[in-house]
């Protein structure tokens, strides 16, 4: 009966237009500083923590490994006052941070604020940082996503190549997957896979966002104040919360976000400079790009979208998909073997024993299946030269030149651009990768 009663006061209560926006204000308050926030914040993390965990639970869930009780997760997610726009960002876990509240001030990746002083000091050091103030608050762990999940019917998740992960359990074929809880557990917490690491890991988070978003609409699982309140309801079983957070403040969001077309989402990791920032003590860290994290954070300030803001993410020109320090090449002529290693290629000279007589044309770069972003990374430095894709090649790439004319032109590579780039919903998730958006008829 208590549901019941809530579900008809939500119902009505936004039927008649009269629960404001969040952050809104009414014709008798005064008028909002310069500085007053727009919009409302959400710190959404999910928590690196064993405890409570049979040996059971750890092999069916692929979590075996000795746990950090730190955030292993965190997005903010950023609702716009006028409730049209959302944008999320995430924060890598191993950001190399001031924590707050601390006396004196004591430094650290940002999810060790959890183990200090759990969701309170976690909130109180994203504000910190990001000089942004978070509203609402919400934590799961391993057993609570997947519990989420389960209760919300599944996820879906899509990939253009087949996906394997030992460490996470993740083991899936080329295409669109239906998911349940423990599946899409092994999806977001993949590390030793394709772009291996934190941050190719964080774009799967992202994506599986805007997958699941685009699934619950279709279900229309957000489709109206009374599902929203019932699937906020199934939520809230296995999410906690902070006590400024209740089911209505779940709901509005869910509600919003049902309405929402994915190309008004946006999603972004936060620009990182050093990637391997090492402090005594702490370890292998990161270390945010000042300017640009501070524009991204000043966008959300002023409840604007980041997404082509190029404070946040300038667009030089000739970007390449991936590292030419980390593509290996063979090239039949010395100066263009001298020539890519001042690109940052490692090239291996074979001009000694190149055959005398040329092929007619441009350049050709042969490669194994599977290395296209490689490959697109070479040929961006070769204009004009044909790529050809040859079973059984080895893993270095072969340039054979030919009789016209080569030159190699300067390329860049920023990671931060390869894999957490500002994106709309639109383009990030299944949709996005080509994959048909209705999410029927996808396999489990």
């Amino acid at each position: 009966m208590r549901r019941l009663t809530l579900t008809l006061a939500l119902v009505s209560t936004l039927a008649l237009g009269s629960w404001p926006a969040a952050g809104a204000v009414s014709a008798d308050d005064p008028a909002p500083s310069a500085g007053a926030r727009h919009g409302t914040n959400w710190l959404v993390v999910g928590i690196d923590s064993r405890e409570g965990l049979s040996t059971a639970e750890k092999n069916r869930l692929n979590v075996g490994g000795k746990g950090c009780n730190c955030t292993d997760v965190m997005m903010l997610v950023h609702l716009s006052q006028d409730e049209r726009r959302a944008s999320i960002v995430s924060l890598p876990r191993d950001s190399y941070v001031a924590y707050a509240n601390t006396e004196p001030v004591r430094k650290g990746k940002i999810n060790g604020a959890y183990a200090l002083g759990r969701g309170p000091l976690t909130v109180a050091t994203v504000e910190k940082a990001t000089g942004l103030h978070i509203d609402h608050y919400l934590e799961t762990g391993f057993t609570g996503f997947e519990q989420a999940i389960n209760g919300l019917g599944g996820a879906v998740v899509c990939t253009d190549k087949p996906l394997k992960d030992e460490n996470s359990g993740l083991d899936i074929t080329a295409g669109v997957h239906h998911t349940d809880g423990r599946g899409t557990l092994q999806y977001v917490r993949a590390r030793h896979i394709n772009r291996p690491g934190d941050l190719g890991r964080v774009r799967r988070q992202q994506r599986m966002v805007s997958d699941l978003l685009a699934k619950l609409r279709a279900d229309r699982a957000l489709a109206g104040p009374a599902t929203a309140f019932n699937t906020a309801r199934k939520l809230l079983k296995s999410v906690r919360t902070d006590d400024r957070t209740g089911i209505w403040d779940v709901a509005r969001i869910g509600w919003v976000l049902g309405r929402m077309d994915p190309s008004r989402t946006e999603f972004a990791t936060v620009p990182i400079k050093e990637f391997d920032y090492r402090v005594p003590g702490v370890g292998s860290t990161l270390i945010w790009h000042e300017p640009r994290s501070r524009a991204l954070w000043a966008a959300l300030a002023a409840d604007r979208p980041f997404t082509g803001d190029t404070q946040v993410q300038p667009r030089p020109a000739n970007l390449v998909p991936t590292n030419p320090a980390g593509v290996k090449v063979r090239v039949d002529d010395a100066s263009l073997a001298a020539a890519l290693r001042e690109a940052h290629f490692v090239v291996t000279d074979t001009s000694s024993a190149a055959p005398a007589v040329r092929h007619s044309g441009p350049p050709v770069i042969r490669y194994a299946p599977g290395r296209g972003d490689d490959a697109a990374t070479l040929a961006m430095a070769l204009p004009g030269a044909r790529k050809e894709v040859v079973a059984q090649h080895d893993g270095v790439f072969d340039v054979l030149v030919g009789t016209a004319a080569v030159s190699v032109q300067k390329v860049t590579y920023d990671r931060n651009v390869a894999e957490g780039a500002p994106v709309t919903g639109d383009h990030l998730g299944c949709a996005g990768e080509g994959h048909s958006p209705a999410l029927t008829g996808a396999r489990r």
